[in-house]
């Protein structure tokens, strides 16, 4: 069954000075999006906060995220990423999901097209989130190979029987006016295509506050995560409906 679809709307750029410091997100992986000396189990994943004692509930569904350094709490404790805050909030409201942050600094849509199926066979999960995507932009990557990459994931996760939630990214301006186009419509055209959520730009809420990043301008605050947690909850819920 088709998943529902979820569209929030953003500001048309970011700031000259993030977009900037956004070219550094790519991290230490390697080009391809593999780390040095060849793929590896991932070293920087945040983990999803474990529920809290006193729902008593369980929670029998898993939604998976797979990220890069924007979903991966970068710099920061695993429970204060906005990833942590939602399985906080998804068990207040007793729902039965946990979220699993198998995010990676530096990760690009090939790595983790390269680990999705393994990351599936662990979590076993209900959803999927996908988050990848930035780094492909942000090095100039052909878009036919992100695509590529990114139906690989949404295949994957649909032959496990997930729904899936594609998170979008934009990038800075001076990658060319069609490029930048391109990429940030690309995640909209696959949520179309294979009929799957899709919230367009992750950081929409904080985009175009420079108060909201760390000293690098590149990675966003603990203080700024609650935002992101906001934003990203309404595309999120519609799709925890089912078993």
């Amino acid at each position: 069954m088709a998943a529902l679809r979820r569209v929030v709307t953003g500001p048309a750029a970011w700031t000259a000075g993030l977009l900037a410091g956004l070219a550094l997100l790519t991290g230490c992986a390697e080009s391809d999006g593999t780390p040095p000396g060849g793929y590896a189990a991932p070293q920087t994943v945040a983990p999803a906060a474990p529920p809290p004692a006193a729902t008593g509930r369980e929670r029998p569904h898993t939604v998976l995220v797979l990220g890069d350094s924007l979903s991966a709490a970068y710099n920061m404790a695993p429970e204060q990423g906005w990833v942590a805050l939602l399985d906080a909030r998804l068990a207040t409201e007793g729902l039965p999901y946990r979220m699993v942050n198998a995010s990676v600094s530096g990760e690009t849509t090939a790595g983790g097209a390269a680990r999705i199926d393994d990351a599936l066979a662990q979590h076993r999960p209900a959803l999927v989130v996908i988050g990848l995507g930035a780094n492909d932009g942000l090095r100039g990557l052909p878009l036919s190979d992100t695509r590529r990459h990114l139906l690989r994931m949404v295949e994957a996760a649909r032959r496990a029987e997930a729904r899936v939630l594609i998170v979008g990214m934009r990038l800075p301006p001076n990658y060319g006016p069609e490029y930048t186009a391109d990429f940030f419509a690309l995640f909209g055209e696959i949520a179309d295509e294979q009929e799957v959520a899709h919230l367009p730009f992750l950081l929409e809420p904080i985009a175009l506050d420079d108060g909201a990043f760390q000293p690098d301008r590149l990675h966003p605050t603990a203080e700024a995560q609650p935002r992101i947690a906001q934003h990203v909850w309404p595309a999120l819920r519609p799709l925890l409906s089912g078993p």
